[in-house]
């Protein structure tokens, strides 16, 4: 399917959607009418009852409105829920339109996992504004972003079970990008109302929670006989105050007493629960709405049965903490809280009830709220893998050293405009990039890079082929001077390539990406500078593309040709700069900063 067909598919499906929500808010009105019309029935009907005589016909049907008028709310509920779930659905498939029109905006840029440090996040664009990160975001929690930044940046590297990790993770995408309105509802459902769940408050809420010092004797045995012996006690003394002599002052006291004692006992730690927990609310349901999908969905591939294997047990352990947060919450209602007290011993029952709801579920808490974590990032990652039909299936090697062989290879970000290029290189050699201003050397060393980071985070790539092998990956593009730390723009790129050197030593097999080495100095001192630094790196083993200005660096292919390869972007100059965007072997002959600039100074 085409990017093209693509769009009108979502852009239908929203529109089929809108209509649906015409349909069910003008049901919605009928319901509303119904509820007033039951209600002052029921209230004309009970007025009636007291101004006629032998009228006991009247208050039949003030009790069959009362009924009509409860049923009627009843379904009127349920359609606001279909409203809102409805709506969110419709809105999913607008965004995902947007998105292939190249608006990103209702999708989070990942900007708060930026590390200027990492080594090769930031030159690569892997996070901000149009970023990878932005394109593939579709996470509802905070802790599948999390898990998403991860997947870009946690690279297998060159391990022994990296292509197993590779392919695993491939086969779950794969799985879920074909269940296309599963996703939706996914991320529909997600977000709800309350926007993203918030992974972290969630797993801290519940650990404040479990310090809250709660009676321990309301799980046991005997306080439960206990107080269902005193419901019991109360409702008989009931019975037989209204049936019998026995004075009504009996019930009347023992209710009091029950309503003062579980309050004593129980306010001040149900309050402080209350207090954290209450938040949770929103988070909770659409917690038990996204496990709801994930445990009655069948899945094959291999990590989403382990995801739904470890996340046994959790829609049950999730929907009784959503009711237990409710009930919670049913307590500001104080007249409501004295008599369920009084006559049931509600909050005696609460406290029992969370306190069996820890023992049993909260050790597991926090790693269902990662497994949740992870399959939200997976969503996002098929829904990309579904948005592009247009990639292919890179060839995972399980090779000892570095393999990139690429055909028509093309940056992700660039669309249809793209221009592809071939790449082809092994361990230990090193590409020399030479080109002019724009001609598109620093565009190429990020779709290389970019490409690698899809294919290892299990995802296709923008390429007619490609086969790699899992390495380490590194670059140094965008170094930037820190001036709050005395650092200075040239010292910064020491740093960086100092960080470098240390990384290739640490891990064997790095592939290294380079944009002008040492630009913070003059052009003698940075060929010599440059020189030494990828003769010294040819030592290592490791393999890269260098992008340099410095033709002289082209001689290193005379010196060492099994290490050093020439490459060019060439333009040519006439009237104007054409550039072809092509990718050659050689070296660049034509440069353009001079013509631009001559043609500046005469207009």
């Amino acid at each position: 399917m085409k990017t093209t067909s693509l769009k009108t598919a979502y852009l239908a499906e929203s529109s089929l959607l809108a209509a649906l929500l015409v349909r069910l808010k003008r049901r919605n009105l009928y319901f509303v009418a119904g509820e007033i019309v039951s209600f002052v029935a029921m209230l004309g009907f009970v007025v009636l009852a007291t101004t006629l005589h032998n009228a006991t016909w009247t208050l039949w049907l003030a009790a069959v409105c009362l009924a009509l008028y409860v049923v009627i709310r009843r379904f009127d509920v349920q359609n606001e829920a279909r409203i809102t779930a409805v709506d969110q659905l419709r809105q999913a498939y607008e965004d995902e339109a947007r998105y292939l029109e190249g608006d990103f905006t209702p999708f989070g840029d990942g900007a708060c996992h930026a590390d200027t440090h990492h080594p090769f996040a930031l030159d690569l664009d892997i996070f901000g504004t149009s970023s990878l990160f932005h394109r593939l975001n579709r996470t509802v929690s905070t802790g599948g972003s999390r898990s998403l930044a991860a997947a870009l940046t946690q690279l297998p590297g060159h391990t022994p079970q990296a292509k197993a990790e590779v392919e695993q993770k491939r086969e779950a995408i794969d799985e879920l990008a074909a269940k296309q309105t599963w996703r939706m509802k996914f991320i529909a459902q997600g977000k709800g109302k309350a926007g993203s769940i918030d992974s972290t408050r969630l797993t801290q809420t519940m650990q404040a929670a479990a310090k809250v010092s709660i009676p321990r004797f309301a799980a046991a045995r005997l306080p439960l006989a206990i107080a269902c012996a005193s419901i019991v006690g109360f409702f008989a003394t009931l019975f037989l105050a209204v049936f019998t002599p026995l004075s009504a002052n009996l019930p009347v006291w023992w209710g009091i007493i029950n309503f003062f004692v579980v309050m004593l006992i129980c306010t001040k730690p149900l309050r402080m629960v209350s207090k954290t927990a209450n938040r949770l609310h929103a988070e909770l349901t659409a917690c038990v709405q996204l496990l709801s999908l994930i445990t009655t969905e069948d899945m094959q591939a291999a990590l989403n049965k382990q995801l739904k294997t470890e996340l046994e047990g959790a829609l049950h352990a999730f929907k009784q903490l959503q009711q237990t947060v409710a009930s919670l919450d049913r307590r500001s209602n104080v007249l409501g809280l004295m008599f369920a007290n009084a006559l049931f011993l509600s909050d005696f029952f609460l406290v029992r009830k969370f306190l069996k709801w820890q023992d049993s579920h909260l050790k597991h808490f926090e790693q269902w709220v990662d497994c949740l974590s992870k399959a939200d990032a997976l969503v996002s990652l098929a829904t990309f893998r579904y948005n592009h039909p247009e990639t292919v299936q890179p060839q995972i090697e399980d090779a000892p050293n570095i393999v990139y062989q690429a055909t028509n290879l093309r940056h992700p970000f660039l669309g249809t405009k793209a221009v592809g290029n071939d790449l082809h290189i092994e361990q230990g050699q090193y590409h020399i990039v030479t080109g002019a201003n724009m001609a598109g050397k620093s565009t190429f060393l990020r779709c290389v890079g970019v490409n690698y980071v899809l294919a290892m985070a299990g995802l296709p790539v923008f390429a007619g082929e490609m086969r790699v092998s899992c390495f380490w990956l590194f670059s140094s593009m965008r170094t930037t001077d820190d001036l709050t730390h005395g650092i200075s723009y040239f010292n910064a790129e020491l740093l960086r390539l100092e960080q470098l050197i240390g990384y290739c030593h640490n891990h064997p097999n790095t592939f290294i990406i380079l944009d002008e080495i040492l630009k913070g100095t003059n052009s003698l001192d940075k060929l010599n500078g440059s020189r030494l630094f990828l003769q010294t790196m040819s030592q290592l083993p490791a393999s890269g593309i260098v992008a340099t200005h410095d033709l002289e660096l082209s001689k290193l292919e005379d010196e060492n040709p099994s290490r050093f390869a020439n490459y060019c972007f060439e333009i040519e100059l006439g009237n104007d700069v054409t550039y072809s965007y092509r990718i050659t072997r050689g070296v660049a002959q034509n440069q353009n900063a001079t013509f631009l600039l001559k043609k500046i100074l005469k207009a």
